[in-house]
């Protein structure tokens, strides 16, 4: 079939949003209709090429839709069925998935690293024949994608899919980093720096985990709005007094807990001066490969400051993206408040350069 995506097919180059061939779903792989995706930083890591991913490629890696066709032998969803499309499934089998660390099972890193199915090959050509691999497997930027049917999390119809499209990577990365990772407990004080769309969702859990004190750091003063939103109680600019604003908001201790949504070794190294003793500082943000981040181990041992990391929130993602669309849909979880702007396929380097700019909590692409 005909469908439109956005490619990219240079580094540091606009996508092309153009005509591609989608072949049928094989055995084992689904057929999905999108119905909106996310657009997030991970996505601009392949475009500047901090994320090596073979070229051309449609990109996205955030999405839900409906399943139109399956292929033979798929039992684990069926047409008419509303999916989120998951980048990261578990084989179940594993050591880590036998120890219910199932984020860190590696069955399928092949594939997704690569951009093609479980086979090794690709659905997609463009109109001068070249193959065009498939963004962590799924290709969410394109009015539809072939998935491997393992790739696939039936939620609820009542879900709507721009909603359900953030947890299949944001929101999950940030709202299991609280409630999975780090265990925020009711009554503490939290600290997020960065407040786009992993960030406010680390926002939202630490008041659904009864956080008292919630700080928003970012570097752009209209986050602020959004983040009192999201549950924040105070928001503080970033900068050279972040740690002061954040130590005088705790009654000079540093929070209990510090978030670091970003991706930057040098805020890293912050967070953790803006800890208390005896508190926990969890990155969340992915730097670039071979990033070190400077700490002060002798403060480390003798202030028993807790540093430790989260990957796709920790997450079971069949159990936990359910969780959080229910917890959505009975008001206790706003993600539909990330949604600040939303965008046709035709507007995906729009989209991009306002993700950039830092004004957008986050940005959705809707395909209908």
């Amino acid at each position: 079939m005909k469908i439109q995506a956005a490619v990219l097919y240079d580094i540091n180059a606009p996508l092309q949003v153009e005509t591609l061939d989608l072949a049928s779903p094989q055995p084992n792989e689904v057929l999905v209709k999108m119905g909106a995706a996310g657009v997030c930083h991970s996505d601009y890591h392949v475009i500047n090429g901090q994320a090596a991913q073979v070229l051309p490629c449609v990109l996205g890696h955030e999405g839900a839709g409906v399943v139109v066709e399956t292929g033979a032998a798929v039992t684990s969803v069926s047409v008419g069925d509303h999916v989120i499309l998951n980048w990261l499934p578990h084989c179940g089998a594993c050591f880590y998935c036998q120890k219910g660390l199932t984020n860190l099972c590696t069955a399928y890193h092949g594939p997704v690293w690569s951009g093609t199915m479980l086979d090794g090959s690709t659905r997609l050509t463009n109109t001068t024949g070249d193959s065009v691999r498939h963004l962590s497997s799924i290709a969410t930027w394109a009015d539809h994608t072939v998935v491997p049917a393992e790739f696939c999390v039936v939620i609820s119809k009542d879900v709507p899919l721009d909603v359900a499209s953030l947890v299949g990577c944001g929101v999950t990365t940030g709202v299991g980093a609280v409630l999975n990772k780090t265990k925020v407990e009711p009554g503490s004080s939290v600290a997020v720096y960065g407040a786009g769309g992993v960030g406010l969702s680390v926002v939202m859990a630490a008041k659904l985990a009864g956080a008292a004190n919630i700080i928003a750091v970012d570097r752009v003063a209209a986050k602020g709005a959004v983040a009192m939103q999201s549950g924040a109680t105070h928001f503080v600019p970033a900068g050279p007094n972040a740690v002061a604003d954040i130590q005088a908001l705790t009654e000079g201790r540093g929070a209990d807990y510090v978030f670091e949504a970003i991706g930057n070794a040098t805020v890293q190294a912050e967070c953790v001066e803006a800890t208390r003793p005896g508190g926990t500082v969890c990155f969340v943000g992915l730097t670039a490969g071979g990033t070190t981040t400077p700490l002060n181990s002798a403060v480390l041992v003798r202030q028993e400051k807790h540093v430790v990391g989260s990957f796709y929130g920790s997450a079971h993602n069949p159990r936990d993206f359910n969780t959080y669309c229910d917890l959505c849909v009975s008001g206790h979880l706003p993600i539909d408040d990330l949604i600040t702007h939303r965008y046709s396929l035709d507007q995906i380097n729009i989209a991009i350069d306002d993700m950039l700019s830092g004004e957008v909590g986050r940005g959705v692409v809707m395909f209908d």
